[in-house]
C-alpha cells in the first residue's frame, strides 16, 4: 500500500471507528474554514491593511494568497485523511497547525486592530488547542516504531539542527549589531513595529524546538519522530509567502525583491526532499493503540 492512507491514529479501534483526536482534528477543519474566510476579506477590503507601511503590506497579502490557495486547503485534506486513519496525514497535519499558531501569532500582534482581530485570534487558539490536543492524542513509540530509515532520521535530524541555527545567526546579525550601536534593526523601521515578531518566535520558542527535536531524534527518542515530519513541513510552509512577496510586488508595480527566491526556494526544495524521503520510511499496517 502507498499514499497517506496506510497507518492507523490512536485507539482507532475497528474500521470506521473515529480516531481518539477526531475532536481535535474537527476543530482544526472549522478553523481552516474561518481562516479562509479571513483571508478572502484580507484580500478584498483594502482597509483591513490600511495601517500597514508598504515594506510590509504586500508580505500581508502574499501570506493570505498562500494561506488561502495552498496551507487551508492542504490543511483541510490532511485533517480528512487523518479522520480516516492516516498517520502520515496525522504527522503532516501537526506541521500545518504549527505554522498556523506561528502566523496567527503574527497577525494578533502586529496588524492593526480591525475588524478581523477576533477572527484571527479564534484562528490561533483553535489551532493552538488542535496542535495541543493532537500530540497528546499520539502513542509516539508506535510512531516511531513505524519509521524503519534510520539513515533517513538521522540526516532529517542534522538538517533541522544546521538550519535552526542558521536562522538564529541571521536573525542575530540583524540585532546583536543595532543592541550594541543603540539603533533599531533597518526592517522593524520599514514595518513600523516595535519589535520583530518573526525574531521573537523563532529565537525564544521554534528554532530551540527544532534543536532540541534534531537532537532528540538522533537519540531515537519517540516525541522526536512525531515532531521532525511537522517541523520540516513547518519550514516548507515558511517559504511559500516569502517566495510569493516579489510577485506581489511586481503586480502592485513595487521593486521586487527576487533575490531572496533563490535561498529560500533552494531550502524548501530540500526540505520537501527530506520530507519525502522521512515519509517514505514509514511501515505500510502500523495499528496504533
Amino acid at each position: 500500500m502507498t499514499g497517506l492512507e496506510t497507518h492507523n491514529l490512536p485507539n482507532a479501534g475497528t474500521a470506521g471507528d473515529p480516531p481518539r483526536a477526531a475532536r481535535w482534528l474537527r476543530l482544526s477543519i472549522g478553523a481552516a474554514a474561518l481562516a479562509m474566510v479571513g483571508n478572502v476579506i484580507a484580500l478584498a477590503v483594502p482597509d483591513i491593511y490600511a495601517g500597514l507601511t508598504p515594506a510590509f503590506l504586500p508580505q500581508a497579502l502574499a501570506q493570505d494568497l498562500a494561506d488561502l490557495a495552498v496551507i487551508s486547503p492542504l490543511w483541510i485534506v490532511l485533517a480528512a485523511l487523518a479522520l480516516h486513519g492516516s498517520l502520515r496525514a496525522y504527522l503532516l497535519w501537526l506541521g500545518v497547525l504549527a505554522f498556523t499558531v506561528y502566523n496567527y501569532v503574527i497577525y494578533a500582534f502586529s496588524i492593526p486592530f480591525g475588524p478581523l482581530f477576533l477572527p484571527w485570534v479564534a484562528v490561533f487558539g483553535s489551532s493552538l488547542y488542535s496542535l495541543i490536543g493532537g500530540i497528546a492524542s499520539l502513542d509516539h513509540e508506535v510512531v516511531k516504531s513505524s519509521f524503519s530509515g534510520r539513515r533517513a532520521s538521522s540526516v532529517v535530524a542534522w538538517a533541522l539542527i544546521v538550519t535552526a541555527i542558521l536562522f538564529g545567526l541571521l536573525w542575530l546579525s540583524e540585532d546583536l549589531p543595532a543592541l550594541m550601536s543603540g539603533t533599531r534593526p533597518r526592517s522593524l523601521i520599514d514595518m513600523a513595529l516595535p519589535t520583530n515578531p518573526v525574531h521573537v518566535l523563532d529565537l525564544g520558542f521554534f528554532l530551540p524546538a527544532v534543536i532540541a527535536a534534531g537532537v532528540l531524534l538522533l537519540k531515537g527518542r519517540p516525541l522526536a519522530f512525531t515532531l521532525a515530519p511537522a517541523f520540516l513541513l513547518f519550514l516548507i510552509l515558511t517559504g511559500l509567502p516569502i517566495l510569493l512577496t516579489p510577485a506581489v510586488q511586481t503586480a502592485r508595480g513595487e521593486v521586487a525583491a527576487w533575490g531572496v527566491t533563490a535561498p529560500i526556494g533552494s531550502l524548501a526544495a530540500v526540505m520537501i526532499g527530506l520530507l519525502a524521503w522521512l515519509m517514505s520510511t514509514m511501515r505500510s499496517g502500523v495499528k496504533m493503540k
